[in-house]
């Protein structure tokens, strides 16, 4: 008797868990090309861009309804406005302007879409902003 009941038990764990992947396949899924970027040193007051690349790898159109950002310094320039169909591409650039910032920055950029993938919603960048060297030292 424990013997069947210990084979009904696996049995109903493995459907779950075969019923739960079938779930996860089904919808938008954004995957990016690369998730981070590093600008490296930068001087006080520039401006830098970065474009992420990403294909909607799932079975459903992607559609992207907002691009996020944590401050005012970065600026989401531009993503696609239309749905992205399943083996489609798109990119989302991203804008950092360092005036009034100085060390090291990380910054982070959330998607709001219809993907099925929560690990698939947010990118970043990094960048150090070196400290301004005066133009004329005083002797």
């Amino acid at each position: 008797m424990r013997k069947y009941l210990f084979l009904v038990l696996f049995l109903g764990f493995a459907a779950a868990a075969v019923a739960q992947e079938a779930v996860k396949k089904e919808g938008a899924v954004i995957t990016f090309q690369k998730k981070t970027h590093d600008f490296g040193d930068i001087a006080p007051g520039d401006k830098v861009e970065h474009t992420f690349y990403f294909t909607n790898t799932g079975n459903e159109p992607l559609i992207i309804t907002d691009v996020q950002v944590t401050c005012g310094c970065t600026t989401p320039k531009g993503w696609p406005r239309d749905p992205i169909p399943p083996s489609g591409k798109g990119e989302i650039t991203v804008a950092f302007n360092s005036a009034g910032k100085t060390g090291r920055q990380n910054k982070t950029v959330t998607v709001i879409s219809n993907a099925v993938n929560t690990d698939g919603s947010q990118v970043s960048f990094s960048t150090n902003i070196l400290e301004k060297v005066p133009s004329n030292p005083q002797r």
